[in-house]
């Protein structure tokens, strides 16, 4: 899997070329923040409307297909409940991003872009974030290109991370 990153930029967004955009969202976030909350303002408040007439909530193991109305260059926009965001830990960010890249491989979608569960309210430091997402990524080779959605000093934290992981799958295979 080659993994990349993104700015929580709608301008940057739309200059992806993916597939897909996955998104977590918990019941107790609101408003919406992050790439969803840009996502929703983008949509005119698409998501909110799904939230607030009851057809979503973020509870954990919720996932919703939204239509992304011809304004994101992605065919497809999935949103995952991840629960309370107080009760986001490890064990939890990892069950939310399996269920993540689960519902991605069943649809076939090859290149994705991703917002981690909890980084948007800072419930998970970005190194371990990175750590875990790729212990749990590493079983689902499906995936070519996975765009992480990270500012600046999240992607800087992380990259270490994916450099030594990059690193040990090259001598694996040596």
């Amino acid at each position: 899997m080659d993994v990349r990153f993104v700015p929580p930029d709608l301008r940057r967004l739309d200059q992806l070329k993916s597939e897909a955009l996955a998104l977590p969202f918990f019941e107790d976030v609101r408003p919406l923040r992050g790439a969803l909350g840009l996502v929703d303002w983008r949509l005119c408040g698409q998501v909110s409307r799904v939230l607030v007439r009851g057809h979503a909530s973020g509870a954990l193991g919720e996932a919703v297909l939204l239509p992304s109305k011809r304004r994101f260059p992605f065919e497809k926009l999935f949103l995952f409940g991840a629960g309370r965001a107080d009760a986001l830990d490890e064990r939890r960010f990892v069950e939310v991003v399996g269920r993540m890249l689960g519902a991605l491989d069943r649809a076939r979608v090859r290149s994705s872009v991703i917002a981690l569960p909890g980084r948007a309210v800072d419930r998970i430091d970005p190194a371990r974030a990175m750590q875990l997402f790729l212990a749990r990524a590493a079983a689902h080779p499906e995936q070519d290109v996975t765009t992480l959605i990270e500012d600046g000093e999240a992607q800087r934290a992380m990259q270490p991370v994916l450099e030594r992981e990059r690193r040990r799958a090259q001598a694996e295979q040596a």
